[in-house]
């Protein structure tokens, strides 16, 4: 299994990619509490692990809570934001990428 560092924010966001048995990209990460806006090339699977955040998709959309257990999915080619009061962590499923 090959893994790969991300680090965002400066440090606050920090990630490990990897790929499973099937060839699919997955990171697992934790973010510091705080705001953050990210961009998508591709579409993606959110899975909150711990923690709570507040996810907004769209600039003049609401803005949607998520927490351990819950998911949200984001479109590729959108930047989206999201924001946490406390530690938050998550698993990411890069989905229909080309494997």
């Amino acid at each position: 299994m090959a893994v790969k560092g991300n680090i965002y924010e400066g440090g606050k966001v920090t990630s490990r990619t990897f790929w499973t048995a099937d060839g699919e990209r997955k990171t697992v990460g934790i973010m510091l509490p705080g705001s953050y806006s990210f961009s998508t090339s591709t579409q993606e699977k959110m899975e909150m692990t711990n923690g709570i955040v507040e996810v907004r998709l769209d600039p003049d959309g609401e803005w949607s809570r998520y927490k351990e257990g819950e998911f949200f999915m984001v479109p590729a080619g959108v930047t989206f934001e999201i924001r946490c009061a406390g530690v938050a962590e998550y698993v990411c499923s890069y989905l229909n990428e080309s494997k």
